[in-house]
């Protein structure tokens, strides 16, 4: 299955009075960046909650922002077991190093994990943070699937296009050595001089090889069948697509370099044009 890069999730879940609302997005990048906005009192969990996320995508920066609203105004307690083990370090700081400077009462209440929600039993309430925090990345999984349901479409369409015009330019460059010698005996009558046969056949080859193009229209052929074949097979999907659009487009420049027929001159561009479009939709895939 395809999945897109770019999406977007809500949820919340009532707890204790409180509504926890986790706020997924996903956008394009080459590589996974996760970036979390929590509530001090929740930041240690940060590890664990990554963890999460990279387990179940590849690709993509996501930004996550974790809000606790809550309208009876809540109740947060002191761990008490973490500000005395704070003290304690704190004091042999102060033995150690008479001249540091003691953190304030608020920084010490900003230290990750000094402060509590009060919401009944802290562990489940973190359980409940990590529950929707996971229903969330669920329905962000889902959106990225639709949306890559959709991509997979237009590329189909296009990689269909490509075959089209691959064995349009195939069939028109089969006869292109007879071209070739009508062109050049043409021009020879034009300059009213005579050349023999021998000679004529000679350069006739030599115009055909370097005009021939089969080679690139082969090598279109097995690229498209790579790229149905990568879109058929496991993901993770872009950077395997992305490799095959480069090998498309480079057999397309070549063969509008060497094209000598006004026929397979347009069918390059059109190819040019239909490779740029699969590359703009591989952006997006994970």
């Amino acid at each position: 299955m395809i999945y897109s890069m770019t999406a977007f999730a809500r949820t919340q879940l009532d707890y204790e009075g409180a509504t926890i609302v986790w706020e997924l997005r996903s956008v394009n990048n080459r590589y996974l960046d996760t970036s979390f906005r929590l509530p001090e009192t929740l930041r240690q969990h940060e590890p664990v909650l990554r963890e999460i996320v990279r387990k179940r995508l590849k690709r993509g920066k996501l930004d996550c922002t974790l809000r606790i609203d809550d309208s009876s105004g809540g109740a947060f307690v002191i761990n008490r077991p973490l500000l005395v083990q704070l003290l304690a370090t704190l004091e042999q700081l102060r033995r150690d190093s008479p001249e540091s400077t003691p953190p304030t009462p608020m920084e010490l209440l900003r230290w990750p994990g000094v402060m509590m929600d009060g919401r009944g039993d802290p562990e489940v309430f973190v359980a409940n943070v990590k529950q929707a925090f996971e229903q969330a990345l669920d329905e962000l999984i889902a959106h990225r699937a639709r949306e890559g349901a959709g991509i997979e479409a237009v590329l189909q369409e296009q990689l269909a296009d490509i075959e089209r015009i691959t064995a349009e330019a195939r069939t028109g460059t089969a006869d292109l050595t007879q071209e070739l010698q009508q062109r050049l005996q043409q021009r020879i009558s034009a300059l009213s001089v005579e050349l023999e046969p021998q000679r004529l056949a000679q350069e006739v080859a030599l115009l055909a090889q370097k005009a021939d193009v089969a080679e690139e229209l082969d090598r279109l052929s097995i690229q498209t069948a790579e790229a149905h074949n990568a879109l058929q097979g496991p993901g993770p999907h872009g950077r395997r697509l992305d490799f095959v659009t480069q090998e498309l487009n480079r057999e397309a420049n070549t063969l509008g370099a060497k094209a000598v027929l006004a026929g397979t001159a347009k069918q390059a561009v059109d190819l040019k044009v239909a490779i740029e479009q699969i590359r703009e939709q591989v952006q997006n895939i994970e």
